[in-house]
């Protein structure tokens, strides 16, 4: 199981590399179904994977000039803090909880995903002007369900940029990478305490996402952005489904 662990490693690296979110998509269920880990300790070592891997996904996008430090800095400040409390508010609800929620998230990804407009048209220039307030709130609403569930929001983060800052789309990916590594980072330390970290396996997990996100950010250059987003949707219902069901009985027999 380790091994096919480690493979799977390598998937959340390219889907990072591809898509610039959904690397915790993809880990928390590796962790609970594939290793055998608690929840909540899943989500926490989910968090600084994703960080990590997400920093060096951030250097290849900054030296194509597609990061944004300033909308970086605001939104990820504002999310940083939703994080740090969303990850103490863990300590008041179930594992199951957790996972029934992260499979609603996807479900919910899914279908926005399979919905939103293409990247030409969100970068339209009849869209509206950037509204602050409107991205603060987002900051902290993505930055708490960080917290919660462990999902970086790459999916969430992406179109605010896009829609509401008037991002370029590849700049709001490599913009999304910085952002994911600073709430995730909030996330792990609000975490730390709660549940025991395997340094050793989570330092050679992230290693091998690092090898998969340069991969993916590689490939990216192949593959119509369209087509990998209908791929991903897919996969992100099916997955959100499948736990769901897991949990079946212990949500209507408990």
């Amino acid at each position: 199981m380790i091994a096919l662990g480690l493979a799977l490693a390598a998937l959340v690296g390219i889907a990072l590399g591809l898509l610039g979110g959904g690397g915790s998509i993809l880990t928390v269920p590796i962790f609970v179904y594939v290793l055998g880990y608690d929840p909540k300790q899943a989500i926490a070592m989910s968090l600084a994977v994703v960080g990590v891997v997400s920093l060096f996904g951030v250097a290849g996008h900054w030296r194509a000039g597609n990061v944004n430090l300033r909308v970086a800095l605001s939104f990820g400040a504002v999310a940083m803090v939703g994080t740090f409390l969303g990850a103490r508010l863990a300590t008041l609800v179930s594992g199951t909880f957790q996972l029934v929620l992260f499979a609603t998230v996807m479900l919910a990804a899914a279908v926005f995903m399979f919905r939103s407009p293409s990247p030409t048209a969100a970068q339209s220039p009849q869209a509206a002007p950037m509204r602050l307030w409107l991205i603060i709130i987002e900051g902290l609403a993505v930055g708490v369900l960080t917290g919660l569930v462990g999902v970086g929001g790459g999916f969430l983060i992406v179109p605010a940029l896009v829609i509401l800052g008037k991002v370029p789309i590849k700049e709001a990916v490599g913009t999304s990478l910085l952002v994911i590594a600073m709430k995730s980072a909030a996330g792990f330390l609000g975490y730390l305490g709660q549940i025991e970290v395997p340094w050793a396996f989570m330092a050679l997990f992230t290693s091998v996402a690092i090898v998969g996100i340069l991969a993916g950010s590689y490939i990216a250059r192949f593959i119509p952005s369209a087509a990998l987003k209908r791929g991903f949707a897919i996969f992100l219902a099916v997955m959100g489904t499948w736990i769901l069901y897991q949990n079946y009985d212990v949500l209507f027999n408990s």
